[in-house]
């Protein structure tokens, strides 16, 4: 009962009490009437002041239940006012929509390409490319225009060349990327620690992501998908972004620079392996000598071109699998197979199937050529022509061939020569 209800039933009291003085005056009052009428007198005085306190009692009775229930009613209504306020309160909050990471992000739905301007209008400088579906951040809009940030880029696109906020799309275009951000990630086959040891995966790599729940991430490696703790990656969407004028001329220029660099070294490897031949078969031998121990022989790279790196990189099919290797008739894993058949044409490639997904140039898989490195999440093989890939695969199969090529979802494919 709050402060007001506590007045009112002191009120209520107080006059109850002021009734009853005065029932003791009507007595005395009958009293003072005469001696001789005292009993008389004292009857009836009793009579009615029995009358009037019963009166007075209901009186009182009938004051308080009325303030009781006219408080309780009030507090009722209180409770009713208090509840539609929250109910109104929680349907304007339902009425507001949730902000979701894709509602800024827009897709480039173009031929080919769609330029990034300095301004809002076609007179604006050029300041990159943002191809077709490739992503970019929406700013602020201008008329007809949208600012827009894309890797190095921040200018102005026609907005009717985008389309924002499709998470659907947005999800097709792009992929949900877990980047390792420890030494060594251990990758199991359940969601637990107690689970059995699939594979591992280094730091710098970056898996696909298949399911994300209760704080484990489920990713693809080669040996098949498995669970790790996501305190030791970092999840994110990954889209392809605007190529800036500076990047792309720079690329430009880096792919000619190693395909002249390839073909001088595919020329010294042709010479060095032509004179070795001249060599070996002019010299003699004198006496006699016990036959050397049968061993695999491997042709030395010749040529300049992707055919010729396929195939050179088919002549380990067999040798093992070791993990951080680079020797290819030792042991080598995926991406130091690939980074070792690439020197033997002095080509430098990282040790790093992430890494590599960034050399040479990107071309479609639907256009892979022999030599071209194909990349999957957490792996890399080498394209050999017929839907086929050559890759150092895992402990268990060694060095070998694989197909389709699309056996796994492919990343990117990237050209050298």
């Amino acid at each position: 009962m709050n402060r007001n209800s506590i007045r009112r039933v002191t009120t209520c009291c107080l006059t109850a009490a002021a009734v009853l003085a005065n029932s003791s005056l009507v007595s005395h009052a009958a009293v003072s009437a005469g001696a001789g009428n005292l009993i008389a007198a004292a009857q009836e005085t009793e009579a009615v002041q029995g009358a009037d306190n019963a009166a007075t009692s209901a009186g009182i009775s009938q004051i308080i239940a009325s303030s009781l229930t006219e408080e309780a009613e009030g507090a009722q209504d209180a409770e009713k006012q208090a509840g539609a306020a929250d109910t109104s309160i929680q349907n304007v909050q339902n009425e507001v929509p949730v902000k979701t990471e894709f509602d800024d992000i827009a897709i480039a739905q173009v031929d080919n390409y769609v330029n990034i301007r300095s301004t809002p209008g076609e007179d604006g400088e050029v300041l990159g490319k943002l191809y077709n579906d490739s992503a970019c951040t929406v700013l602020a809009t201008e008329g007809e225009w949208y600012k827009i940030h894309s890797g190095n880029v921040e200018g102005y696109i026609k907005s009717n060349f985008l389309v924002l906020g499709d998470a659907d799309l947005a999800k097709s275009v792009g992929r949900r990327v877990a980047d390792v951000s420890t030494d060594i990630l251990n990758v199991r086959t359940d969601a637990s620690t107690e689970a059995e040891l699939l594979g591992q995966v280094p730091e710098g790599e970056t898996l696909n992501v298949i399911e994300e729940n209760n704080g484990w991430v489920k990713v693809a490696i080669e040996e098949g998908d498995g669970w790790v703790s996501g305190d030791y990656v970092e999840c994110s969407m990954r889209y392809k972004v605007a190529e800036s004028k500076e990047e792309e001329e720079a690329r430009l220029k880096k792919e000619e620079e190693e395909r002249l660099a390839a073909e001088a070294a595919a020329r010294q490897a042709t010479a060095a392996a032509a004179a070795q031949s001249q060599g070996s078969g002019s010299s003699g031998s004198s006496g006699s000598s016990a036959p050397a121990a049968p061993s695999k022989a491997y042709n030395p790279p010749s040529g300049g071109n992707g055919q010729a790196v396929a195939d050179y990189a088919c002549q380990f099919v067999g040798n093992p699998y070791v993990w951080g290797g680079t020797s290819l008739t030792n042991g080598a894993d995926c991406s130091g197979f690939v980074m070792s058949v690439y020197a033997a044409f002095g080509v430098g490639l990282p040790h790093s199937s992430s890494a590599l997904q960034g050399v040479g140039y990107g071309v479609g898989a639907d256009a892979m050529q022999p030599g071209d490195i194909v990349c999957y999440s957490g792996h890399v093989g080498i394209y050999v022509g017929g839907n086929t890939i050559v890759h150092a695969s895992t402990e268990a199969t060694g060095i070998k061939y694989t197909s389709p090529a699309n056996y796994r979802p492919i990343v990117a494919v990237r050209r050298i020569f």
